[in-house]
């Protein structure tokens, strides 16, 4: 089982920028691919962006790629997601997760929250415009 902290969310103007973290616990040491989703108000929860374990392969949802960037720390337990040009339909609640079943960024960028056992408190977005 693996714990999840998200971080670095808030109200930010159209066009502006935010970087959110996520810090892991539990379940660490196993390779995993770290991925972001957000939740709209009266939507789904959706994938946004994944990253692979080492750091060097990366996927995005069309509505994020260009202007969004995940990264993740050298010490593995933390990933962030830089947004810049945010515009209001990014206002969601952002969550984090771990994938330690799959390796492929493709087919996880395919999956929905149902893939995922455990969820964070998330961290809300919210952008004026």
């Amino acid at each position: 089982q693996v714990q999840l902290v998200e971080s670095g969310g808030g109200l930010v103007q159209a066009g502006g920028s935010l970087r959110l973290s996520c810090t892991a616990s539990g379940r660490t040491l196993s390779r995993n691919v770290m991925v972001w989703f957000r939740q709209a108000p009266g939507k789904e929860r959706e994938f946004g962006a994944a990253v692979s374990w080492s750091g060097t392969g990366t996927v995005y949802a069309d509505s994020v790629k260009g202007r969004f960037t995940i990264s993740r720390a050298n010490v593995k337990t933390t990933v962030y997601l830089q947004m810049n040009s945010l515009k209001p339909e990014d206002t969601a609640v952002y969550y984090c997760n771990a994938d330690f079943e799959l390796t492929n960024l493709g087919a996880i960028a395919t999956l929905g929250d149902e893939h995922y056992d455990y969820w964070g408190q998330g961290t809300q977005v919210t952008v004026s415009s």
